[in-house]
């Protein structure tokens, strides 16, 4: 089989791999690779910044967003052959925390989880993956080629089931949200906040191509003004911020409603300055009882959460996030940004 494979800390060491087709351990999956989503963290495993291999392996097998077909299944697995599947990046640490142990690895407190595609296991960038039943979620099979969009949806996904367990210890019914970024984690943020029934406002830097008018088509409103002017006017219920850019993060924290809940989703770049008034986002938290929430990775629940978030949303908008599909044998093109890009997925069955 072919497999998109490197070795974690050196760049420019990402190619097309020929590898013996896997054997799937006792109770696995053995899943046809049909798409894996590139997104920054796969660029920055690319680069050299991030990603470790499997012990007493030099390479990596890349690719975190998963799409698949089930090619055979053990008896009693709850899978059958031709199942539509998609399978969850994090595993729990060998010896588990107590997050791990109750099913929460994706808060793991030790870090000693590994990750298919990014820590020290294969990821699902092969023509051929196994997967065990309990890691794996069955996709509705009207989602077809859109159900690689399953992995970024469950980040969303356990970013409002966060929003909403916090805004829960009082009274809390939000209206307006505002989502900082229009990559696909921000847009399918979008999503679910509109299909909760707020007010959706999406904020992000560009005037015109594919994000516009996505956000249009949700029934959202869309800004490409300064962060500061659209934050104070709309006093956002729920900030999610997913762009990592230190500057509106602080901006958005300091423009929320009161009790307002700010779920962060944006991995920032270190050794950036911020100048803040310190003092006064710590007055403004205190005095209006806010909340400032990270969120990262997804437990099974949230891939199911968004399974079921995809198989209810229009198929064509979501088609319409995927903004380009390379073949596996052109790889390359989908790690080189292209202006209009959203979401570039690599096709895994592209009939070499």
């Amino acid at each position: 089989m072919r497999a998109l494979t490197l070795e974690p800390g050196t760049a420019g060491s990402l190619r097309l791999t020929d590898l013996p087709d896997p054997t799937p351990g006792p109770g696995e999956l053995l899943v046809e690779g049909l798409a894996v989503g590139v997104c920054g963290t796969d660029r920055e495993i690319a680069q050299a910044e991030y990603g470790w291999a499997p012990p007493g392996r030099d390479r990596l097998v890349l690719g975190h967003e998963s799409l698949g077909r089930v090619r055979t299944a053990p008896e009693g697995s709850g899978f059958a052959p031709g199942d539509l599947v998609v399978g969850v990046v994090r595993r729990p640490d060998p010896e588990p925390c107590g997050a791990c142990a109750r099913g929460e690895f994706d808060n793991c407190r030790n870090g000693r989880y590994t990750e298919r595609g990014i820590k020290e296991l294969d990821g699902y960038g092969a023509e051929l993956w196994c997967v065990e039943p309990e890691f794996a979620v069955a996709l509705d099979p009207g989602l077809a080629h859109l159900g690689v969009l399953v992995e970024p949806t469950s980040v969303v996904a356990k970013a409002w089931e966060q929003v909403w367990r916090v805004g829960g210890r009082a009274w809390f019914e939000p209206r307006r949200a505002l989502v900082t970024g229009a990559g696909p984690i921000g847009l399918l943020a979008a999503m679910i906040g509109v299909r909760a029934g707020l007010e959706v406002h999406v904020l992000d830097r560009v005037g015109t191509g594919p994000k516009p008018r996505l956000v249009e088509q949700l029934g959202a409103t869309y800004h490409h003004a300064d962060v500061d002017e659209v934050a104070s006017r709309l006093l956002p219920d729920v900030v999610i911020e997913a762009t990592g850019v230190g500057d509106l993060v602080f901006a958005v924290m300091r423009h929320t409603a009161p009790y307002g809940v700010v779920c962060l989703t944006g991995v920032s770049q270190t050794g950036r300055r911020t100048e803040v008034d310190a003092g006064r986002v710590n007055r403004d938290m205190v005095l209006e009882n806010d909340v400032v929430v990270g969120s990262v990775n997804a437990n099974p629940r949230h891939y199911r959460q968004a399974a079921e978030a995809l198989a209810g949303a229009d198929p064509d908008w979501l088609d319409g996030l995927i903004t380009r599909r390379v073949p596996l044998g052109s790889f390359a093109e989908a790690f080189e940004p292209e202006p209009e890009d959203v979401k570039v997925v690599i096709t895994l069955d592209d009939g070499h």
